[in-house]
């Protein structure tokens, strides 16, 4: 069988069990404590642990898995054995207080022998029987039932059935909660088949698990006691990349002459294709064997297929984890990713394929993701998203800059020590050439040598404290105060009370301390017991407003507000805007009793922005990547900035269309509710921030409308954050949502900063006011461009005309006293232009008749000198139209007519005796 028919045979076989097909969730976990989906049982842990009820009692899933980090990391594992990966898919079936042991033991047997034809006599179960201080009794119900399936088989249950410890077979979600015993079921591949059960879990690869089976029936408490759960679960899994390389290794157990390798099966085979055509080198399956001694060819086969495991694995595990909105980064699961794509480029460097021209603009990384995308996208359609390579892309191309350039200064200093190479070298690698510890281990392991990595951490640590220190130079800083012991309360999340008026609050001063403030600057905090001013946190900006004191006329200004600890810091001055006595200040009201307001105006300014930002994350999120995530915010009363991870430009049609979709949720008007809630009890779709450190009780804002199908807006699901900020009540308070700018962060950070409200209505109006002004300018520049092209067209008919002058001799009429000109024109001009023109030559050349034909159009000028000497313009004009035809009328210094001839007149006009007519 092929993997793809494993997969789907498994899937159709519980189905057949009633089993409902659900599909794999997300590699980003919504538990905050894990660094990605590591096991087949992370999306149901609400099911186990009573938070939530299954919408069905069985189900059966493929369910994709990362194991590089945390309490489960087999990253630097890959590549030098066949069944060690970083992604794995797991086969699982389950039952959420249904079926339990019976069924779960008599199925798996069944599909294992009956369905896929597992050879029996090689199989082997395991059943739990505690050594001394382990938890629960000896599994005596899995035990009887595979005594009676391994005997009606006719094989020994003596043989094929062994004991295990809590180590092996009972498996703890952690130090309390659900637990039970598990039965895992062996395969024996070794050529006769005939160890009788003792390779069984003793990490020979010759006999390996391929199904673990887990009851969870048990609460661990914290004082290590167990009491029996009210329902029982069956929680399975089966690696798919295990059984298929078996299948494959053996050729579906026809030979048993080679070591089962996972790396066999067709699930790498397209990979490794790809790789032999790229690099030359053709998979051997090699690893490396104790105490032999390679030749150089040998050696250069070996790594060549420690290269193809390594590659191949990374790549899928890469791909995958893109896919699900998961980018190469700096901290937690985006620095494994990273981690993991470096490690696959070192090893294509030691393939050669980073010096091959072909991937000179797009990396060999980038290229491979594809395969993964081509062989694997139909059963996980996320990984044709045309944008799954370019993250991939962009991380090898920055890790290619300075790889040649880490290796050779790594050399440098393998070279000259001899058993260890220093933490302080390791991190300068670290720090600037990009090389994570573990590939820095990897290469110093290839030569014999070690890293000492407590100085790497020493110095890592130290980095820190140098960035923390670097930070703080901007933080708040105040003289101690014995009143920082004491929390303060806020209550100012509802301002605005039931009958529409400010809400003010009454309290009790219990310190006046100095310092300076963010900007570096002199400053007096004041703390009180509790206070209406939110602090700035979590990106959202502190209030401002003022206070004073409840018995006398003294007021002060409260410039800002921040959170030192659990402490309320109010920062105060004059509202004269003179220095402060601090003395004085602390003397008069120090265990006073004062009144706190808040600028009404200004908060809810901020908390639309607020608001705001969930739903621009919302919108990113439907529109862009269902795992989008943000990356840091900032939320102040003019503007939001939102920065999330997201490796492309988000171009101008995609931020008009979250343009859009935001302002239809306003328009919605939908209501904007606050819960606190158990941790424990949050929905699965409720977004949350992986390094936040929430607490047990936890505050969730959510857009939209609970419904009995869901909670829903009428554009989908609606939005669900944990968030301590402030916000309004409905979208429609919100105004309208209006993106300012979209920017790069940093490689696979985007920035999108925006306005609503007050702030929106703003940039309307300086928009319109914009707009209006570069109307005027544009008709300005129209009616300068106007006259600039009239001026341009009258100097080229004027010089036109000026040429046709002088292609007609001028006729000499009284004896030459008369100073006479005519001109043809070819193309027409109206008659205003061609006169103003005409005029103008009439008198620059001191004509006393001058006659110009443009087409049928005919001009006539004479002077004062000609008109006393009979030749006048009307005159004229009648003359000429009785030979050629037409009509026409003026005075006898200027007229003009439409002629029917237009030849006629152009002949007329080059004759001089036309013109003798006086």
């Amino acid at each position: 069988m092929h993997s793809h028919e494993i997969r789907q045979s498994f899937l159709k076989f519980f189905e057949s069990k009633h089993h409902r097909i659900v599909p794999s969730d997300s590699l980003l976990p919504k538990a905050p404590n894990l660094l990605f989906t590591n096991a087949g049982m992370n999306p149901f842990v609400p099911y186990f642990l009573g938070q939530q009820t299954p919408k069905d009692t069985r189900v059966v899933d493929t369910q994709k898995c990362i194991r590089a980090g945390g309490k489960h990391n087999d990253l630097e594992e890959v590549g030098f054995d066949t069944y060690h990966h970083t992604f794995f898919e797991m086969l699982g079936n389950w039952s959420f207080g249904d079926y339990f042991k019976k069924e779960a033991v008599q199925w798996a047997w069944e599909l294992l022998v009956d369905v896929w034809h597992f050879p029996k006599e090689r199989l082997y179960a395991t059943v739990y029987e505690p050594l001394n201080g382990e938890p629960a009794t000896r599994d005596t119900e899995a035990y009887a039932l595979w005594k009676e399936i391994f005997t009606d088989a006719g094989l020994d249950p003596n043989v094929h059935i062994v004991a295990g410890n809590k180590k092996d077979n009972f498996w703890m979600m952690g130090d309390t909660g659900p637990c039970g015993s598990c039965s895992e079921i062996h395969i024996d591949l070794t050529p006769d088949g005939r160890t009788d059960g003792r390779l069984v879990n003793k990490g020979d690869a010759r006999c390996i698990e391929i199904w673990n089976l887990v009851f969870i029936q048990y609460n661990a408490l914290a004082d290590g006691s167990l009491e029996a759960l009210e329902n029982h679960y069956v929680d399975t899994g089966m690696g798919l990349e295990r059984v298929a390389g078996i299948l494959a290794t053996t050729r579906n157990f026809t030979d048993f002459s080679k070591t089962p390798s996972n790396y066999e099966s067709d699930l790498f085979q397209p990979l490794f294709d790809v790789l032999a055509q790229w690099s030359g080198h053709r998979y051997g399956g090699r690893v490396a064997q104790t105490n032999v001694t390679l030749s150089p060819e040998e050696k250069k086969l070996l790594e060549a297929d420690i290269a193809f495991r390594v590659i191949a694995d990374h790549v899928r595990a890469a791909t995958f984890a893109v896919a699900d909105g998961i980018y190469p980064g700096n901290e937690g699961r985006n620095y494994v990713l990273r981690k993991i794509i470096r490690r696959a480029v070192y090893f294509g460097q030691k393939l050669g394929l980073h010096q091959k021209p072909e991937f000179a603009s797009v990396g060999f990384f980038a290229r491979l993701a594809s395969v993964v995308a081509r062989t694997m996208g139909d059963v996980f359609p996320e990984l044709k998203n045309k944008a799954v390579c370019e993250p991939l892309e962009v991380e090898e191309h920055l890790f290619k800059q300075t790889l040649d350039k880490g290796i050779r200064r790594l050399e440098q200093h393998l070279g000259i020590c001899h058993t260890e190479l220093s933490g302080k070298d390791a991190f300068l690698l670290y720090d600037t050439y990009g090389f994570p510890l573990a590939l820095t281990q990897l290469i110093a392991k290839e030569h014999g040598v070690t890293v000492n990595e407590e100085e790497f951490q020493n110095e890592m640590a130290q980095q820190k404290e140098r960035s923390k220190a670097a930070s703080k130079k901007t933080s708040v800083q105040v003289m101690h105060s014995d009143a920082h012991e004491c929390p303060t309360r806020f209550v100012g999340y509802d301002l605005i009370q039931e009958d529409g008026s400010l809400k003010t609050v009454e309290t009790v001063i219990i310190d006046v301390v100095c310092g300076k403030n963010a900007e570096g600057a002199g400053a007096v905090y004041i703390i009180v017991e509790q206070s209406p001013f939110y602090g700035e946190k979590g990106g959202q900006i502190g209030d401002n407003g003022f206070m004073c004191l409840t018995t006398e006329p003294k007021v002060l200004s409260v410039k800002n507000t921040i959170w030192q600890g659990n402490t309320l810091l109010h920062e105060v001055q004059n509202n004269d805007g003179k220095p402060i006595d601090f003395e004085a200040l602390r003397t008069e009201w120090l265990n006073k009793k004062v009144r706190l307001e808040v600028n009404i105006e200004r908060r809810l300014e901020i908390s639309r922005h607020h608001t705001a930002t969930h739903l621009l994350q919302w919108a990113l999120r439907r529109l862009l990547n269902p795992n989008l995530h943000q990356c840091g915010s900032s939320v102040t009363d003019e503007r939001l900035r939102f920065d999330f991870n997201h490796y492309e430009k988000v171009s101008a049609e995609q931020l008009a269309e979250i343009e859009k979709l935001c302002n239809e949720v306003i328009l919605e008007n939908a209501p904007v509710t606050v819960e606190e809630k158990n941790r424990d009890d949050l929905p699965n779709d409720c977004v949350a921030l992986f390094d936040e450190k929430y607490g047990d009780v936890v505050r969730m804002v959510s857009i939209g409308e609970v419904k009995k199908d869901g909670f829903w807006l009428q554009h989908g699901n609606g939005s669900r954050e944990l968030c301590g900020g402030t916000h309004v009540h409905q979208t429609g308070e919100l105004g309208a949502f209006y993106i300012l700018k979209e920017s790069s962060v940093s490689a696979g950070i985007r920035r999108i900063e925006a306005c609503v409200g007050t702030a929106a209505y703003r940039r309307c109006l300086e928009l319109k006011q914009r707009c209006e002004t570069l109307e005027g300018e544009l008709e300005k520049i129209k009616k300068e461009r106007k006259n600039e092209t009239s001026n341009t067209s009258t100097a080229t008919l004027k010089a036109d005309i000026l040429r046709a002058l002088k292609k007609i001799p001028a006729p000499e009429i009284d004896g030459g006293a008369l100073k006479i000109a005519s001109a043809c024109l070819a193309e027409a001009v109206d008659i205003k232009t061609l006169r103003s023109i005409c005029g103008g030559i009439f008198k620059e050349q001191s004509l006393d008749v001058l006659a110009v034909a443009c087409e049928k159009l005919l001009l006539i000028f004479c002077s004062d000198k000609a008109v006393e000497k009979q030749l006048t313009a009307d005159k004229f004009l009648k003359h000429l139209l009785a030979q050629c035809g037409g009509r026409g009328g003026g005075k006898e210094t200027f007229a003009t007519g439409s002629v029917e001839d237009a030849s006629r007149l152009a002949t007329l006009l080059k004759q001089p005796s036309t013109f003798a007519i006086g």
